[in-house]
């Protein structure tokens, strides 16, 4: 496995297995809640887990579509780079998904909010992941474009449980990993095969005294072609 992706994965265990364990030793010694009792097993139904993978998939295909929004392209590390940077698999994804749907969820909604509610916990949620930034207004607009999806998520979690949560964010994370790790980029650096593919570039790619670049690769921003 490259480092990378032990990297990934190795998050993605922490996420699963560390996130949750604050939830449980907090309210097992302090509020006398057993740890089954959070898992919440018996309300593993099809109700609360089919409204949450809708909920998931209607507001992932919302955020896609806001993604696209010429305003985001100036952030500095926009999500779908972060994404693609991963190159991750189908596995890598619903891998990265479950953990951090159940991980999360378990920290935050059956944690966290049990002592701050919801409004609190899903501003906070937002925040704690970087986007809501007040010295950046652009991240912080996606951060406005989530921050309904969550509130849904934490009043969601009140009336169908923790499985209806879980299920959302699972869903969720999900087809943004997939849609976006799919993505090829509408421009791609052409490699040039002979001199004469390089010649029909110059006027973008050579310098005022028309030498070549030092490297083919040199200049790229504007010495890319659309993919045919």
């Amino acid at each position: 496995m490259k480092p990378m992706k032990q990297k990934i994965y190795a998050l993605g265990i922490i996420t699963l297995m560390v996130f949750p364990l604050p939830t449980f030793l907090v309210l097992y010694f302090f509020e006398d809640i057993h740890p089954f009792s959070i898992l919440e097993l018996p309300n593993f139904q099809i109700k609360p887990i089919l409204f949450g993978l809708i909920l998931g998939l209607l507001y992932a295909g919302i955020s896609l579509l806001f993604m696209q929004a010429k305003v985001f392209d100036k952030l500095p590390s926009r999500i779908e780079n972060v994404v693609k940077q991963m190159n991750l698999s189908i596995i890598d994804c619903i891998f990265l998904s479950i953990c951090a749907g159940v991980g999360e969820e378990l920290l935050f909604r059956s944690g966290f909010q049990f002592y701050f509610g919801p409004i609190i916990t899903s501003i906070f949620f937002v925040a704690i992941h970087g986007y809501l930034n007040p010295r950046n207004w652009r991240m912080s607009l996606y951060g406005l474009i989530v921050l309904p999806f969550i509130f849904l998520i934490s009043y969601g979690f009140i009336e169908y449980g923790l499985w209806f949560a879980i299920t959302a964010h699972f869903s969720y994370d999900l087809v943004l990993f997939i849609v976006i790790s799919q993505q090829k980029d509408e421009l791609q650096p052409q490699v040039w095969s002979n001199w004469e593919e390089l010649e029909k570039c110059e006027d973008d790619c050579f310098d005022k005294d028309n030498s070549p670049p030092q490297s083919i690769h040199d200049d790229a921003e504007t010495c890319r072609l659309p993919n045919k």
